[in-house]
């Protein structure tokens, strides 16, 4: 099964850095990630049935960061399509950071989720919920207002606070009929071959190959 993107159709991509890519300085409004690749991938394809593509997501947002615009930056779009890809920074990875270091509960996640999805698909909005994805990079990253090495440990950690998250978006895909990209065992499996560092130099945030990936895989779920 397939979702049918007709001529006039709008689809919103909304997240968090993954998915923002500097869109509010880039003249589409796309930025340079995923959705600019599906974008420019599907008008390439189908000159016939133009489609309005909208880029609502804002780097550093957690799930009740998009529920607190959700009204304005989606339901108020009129959606026919709208894709989610968030939950990394609802990790335990911030706790690096004093600012951000509140550990979000998995119950309170799955709430938050709910809470974005229920509106939606009583409007019979077409849903494609991304996972969010860790890879298994050890380096330094900027946490804490500087550079922080990060070891195997932290990974650790940080994967089994991540692991319920993954498994909450599937179960909530289920529940909703949404569709779903499993992208982190997607990264999984394309690591195994290259290294992670080919698809997220830091674990998080995609290469260009990466984005590449992503796009890939969503445009699978659409005709």
């Amino acid at each position: 099964m397939t979702i049918t993107l007709r001529p006039g159709s709008t689809v919103v991509f909304t997240g968090d850095s993954t998915t923002d890519c500097q869109r509010r300085e880039s003249e589409d409004g796309l930025g340079f990630g995923y959705p600019l690749r599906i974008a420019g991938e599907w008008g390439f394809r189908h000159t016939n049935r133009p489609v309005t593509w909208l880029n609502a997501g804002i780097g550093g947002d957690k799930v009740m960061d998009l529920e607190a615009r959700w009204q304005a930056d989606v339901l108020d779009a009129r959606p026919d399509v709208v894709s989610i890809l968030a939950g990394v920074n609802d990790m335990g990875w911030h706790t690096l950071d004093p600012e951000k270091g509140y550990v979000i509960p998995v119950a309170e996640f799955e709430a938050g989720y709910d809470r974005l999805l229920a509106p939606l698909a009583a409007a019979g909005t077409e849903l494609i919920l991304i996972e969010p994805f860790l890879l298994p990079i050890h380096g330094v990253v900027e946490a804490g207002g500087g550079r922080v090495l990060i070891g195997e440990e932290e990974r650790k950690e940080w994967r089994a606070d991540l692991d319920p998250k993954i498994e909450v978006v599937h179960k909530l895909a289920d529940e909703y009929g949404a569709y779903l990209i499993a992208a982190d065992s997607m990264f999984a499996e394309l690591a195994a071959t290259t290294g992670p560092e080919y698809w997220a130099a830091d674990g998080v945030h995609p290469t260009p190959a990466g984005h590449a990936a992503l796009a890939a895989a969503w445009l699978h779920l659409v005709a």
